[in-house]
């Protein structure tokens, strides 16, 4: 049995961990059970914030090609993460709060024969942010 004790401002937190796994318990908590624990966060915010469980359609192909969708989009937000919000304040953020401060931006689309233009809001709070982002994933 494995406890880990711990006591912040909002009160105790106490975690128990009963296993039959031979190791040091420092290592089995921070490399097999909080690694168990990320990967559920990481399950979760797909679920939540990229709607990988909107899988309410009658057809099979329609839910699967949903959940491939989803798949595609956690691919790309993990890979602005990694790439392009290295060592800013969205490096740990969440999809949904990616999403939420990068990606859904109040914009006109103008359109002509030769080329489309996309003017972003020019009262974007987050624009020198975007802009980073931009430079590095066209470098990247």
């Amino acid at each position: 049995m494995i406890l880990r004790a711990e006591h912040t401002d909002k009160g105790s937190n106490p975690r128990y961990i009963v296993t039959n796994m031979d190791d040091d318990a420092s290592h089995l908590y921070d490399t097999v059970y909080c690694a168990r624990g990320e990967m559920e966060n990481r399950i979760k915010e797909q679920q939540l914030d990229l709607f990988s469980d909107r899988t309410s359609c009658s057809k099979w192909w329609a839910n699967q090609f949903r959940l491939l969708l989803s798949s595609l989009a956690y691919v790309l937000v993990e890979s602005i993460r990694r790439v392009a919000l290295q060592k800013t304040e969205l490096a740990r953020a969440t999809c949904g709060t990616i999403r939420l401060k990068l990606l859904k931006i109040g914009a006109v689309l103008l359109r002509n024969t030769r080329r489309v233009r996309l003017h972003l809001s020019s009262a974007f709070p987050h624009r020198e942010l975007f802009h980073l982002v931009c430079q590095r994933l066209s470098t990247a």
